[in-house]
């Protein structure tokens, strides 16, 4: 029998390997590879491991104050630091971005908010390698009221 048979390892439709939750605080780097689903928050750098398959969900009441350096990166929380995805970067309706994001592919909902700006870089090229001139500024989105 298994202990964790009925456990779901997915979150909003990701899979998750790895659960940050509520009530954790991480002070430092991390590195990691599958998913990662933070609820609570980290201080440091997040980096997936090069050459792996990595994906970041950041939750509603998920904070991040660091740079972040994933392929595939969706944020609904907070996040304080440059962001590097070098496939697709969601930002949902909750999120609150301060700092730069370099994308391949961007998604943002009504309602996210980005203070930086948005700079895009072809793809198979390093996000963190194109240059900020080439970035164009963002200061929020704001929900359109019905």
């Amino acid at each position: 029998m298994t202990v964790f048979k009925n456990k779901s390892n997915q979150r909003d439709g990701f899979a998750i390997d790895t659960l940050i939750g509520p009530d954790m605080t991480i002070r430092g780097d991390l590195e990691f590879s599958g998913g990662l689903y933070v609820e609570g928050r980290i201080v440091g750098k997040v980096l997936a491991i090069e050459g792996r398959p990595a994906s970041l969900v950041l939750a509603e009441a998920g904070t991040i104050e660091g740079e972040v350096h994933v392929p595939v990166v969706i944020v609904n929380g907070t996040l304080n630091g440059d962001v590097h995805a070098g496939e697709r970067v969601e930002l949902a309706q909750k999120a609150r971005v301060q700092g730069n994001v370099y994308y391949t592919v961007v998604e943002m909902s009504a309602g996210a908010q980005l203070t930086g700006r948005l700079v895009h870089a072809a793809a198979g090229v390093d996000p963190a390698a194109v240059s900020a001139e080439a970035a164009t500024p963002i200061t929020a989105a704001k929900s359109a009221k019905a």
